[in-house]
């Protein structure tokens, strides 16, 4: 019981230091001159350095659209690697403006952990991966019974793996490690019989394999796995602008403003995108939410709409060459639906 009540005054305490932190976290970052990036320290497609130290990466990228956002610059932004056990303290902390890593939306989080999650902007699903060579007749993830199995620790992957294992009557043995690195380098060298993780990092994962032909992802999907950003509680203004910074991101790709053609769209009498592009007369839309009425123009201007970045880190632009799939827009069967601006 009194394990209990520490942790629950732990917790209120971490709230209220993560609220008085957090009080008006958009004139702190107009005060500093950048937002503070959180992101993974190196998962390829999502938050990576590449070859010149310059990040990259669906994550990445949304915090540039924020930074657009707020400053008409994509470039103000810096960028913090966190670890899966690190990163909600950071947030928590005051350490960073918005944690953008791969992160699972959760009720946990939303509550718990006091996060206002911004949106989806890749939705996953946990999965495996093996070295076919070494297990030339597994074909399905119902094979892997008395496993060994690489996990990161600190992510809902653990308690996904433990459900999915326990649902059906099997029996396994986790091999788990704190750093993102660590985990792929245990599983290159034969350690683990299986890694698991989101799809989509299995993917990025197997290209930094010695031999990526070798390994093969399961197709059993044990989980739903809604990637995105957040942010702290208690700061509504804040919220706002990277809520719609996602929104404005889908919006855009819908109505066909690309970072090639946006100066000319801005000429466009179509009245949605006028409102969109800020363009319409007497608009407040901007202003109304901290940030300029062009605003939308300087976020594709930075990083293109979401298609552009979808498409660019992990699509048939990137070495990944994941499909759209479920991440295509409403109107094209997928679940990306962004909210209308007017």
């Amino acid at each position: 019981m009194k394990h209990i009540a520490i942790g629950i005054l732990g917790a209120a305490a971490l709230g209220f230091a993560a609220s008085a932190a957090s009080a008006d976290t958009l004139s702190d970052v107009k005060a500093k001159g950048f937002v503070q990036c959180g992101v993974n320290t190196g998962l390829a497609g999502f938050s990576a350095p590449n070859d010149k130290g310059e990040w990259t990466g669906i994550d990445v990228d949304f915090c540039r659209a924020v930074a657009a956002a707020v400053f008409g610059d994509g470039t103000k932004v810096k960028f913090t690697g966190l670890s899966a056990k690190d990163r909600f303290t950071a947030l928590q902390s005051g350490e960073i403006d918005i944690l953008s890593r791969n992160t699972t939306w959760t009720i946990n989080r939303d509550t718990a952990l006091g996060l206002n999650f911004a949106g989806v902007t890749y939705y996953d699903g946990q999965g495996f991966m093996i070295n076919s060579k070494k297990l030339p007749g597994v074909n399905s993830a119902l094979q892997l019974s008395g496993a060994a199995i690489c996990v990161q620790s600190g992510t809902t992957t653990e308690l996904n793996l433990a459900d999915y294992f326990k649902a059906n009557k099997m029996e396994y043995n986790p091999v788990v490690f704190e750093k993102f690195e660590e985990a792929n380098a245990a599983y290159d060298a034969g350690r683990c019989d299986a890694y698991t993780t989101d799809q989509s990092g299995l993917y990025a994962v197997r290209l930094q394999m010695a031999s990526p032909n070798d390994h093969v992802v399961l197709p059993e999907i044990i989980s739903k796995e809604p990637l995105g950003p957040s942010v702290r509680q208690g700061d509504d203004k804040w919220f706002d602008i990277v809520k719609w910074t996602y929104y404005a991101l889908l919006d855009a790709e819908e109505a066909g403003v690309t970072q090639a053609n946006v100066d000319e769209m801005k000429n466009s009498d179509n009245p949605d995108i006028k409102r969109l592009l800020g363009t319409e007369a007497e608009t407040k839309i901007g202003t109304d939410l901290g940030v300029s009425n062009d605003w939308v123009v300087n976020i594709v201007k930075a990083t293109g709409n979401y298609g552009e970045i979808f498409e660019r880190n992990v699509g048939s632009g990137s070495p990944l060459k994941i499909a759209r799939g479920i991440n295509a827009l409403w109107t094209k069967g997928g679940l990306q639906y962004g909210m209308p601006i007017r």
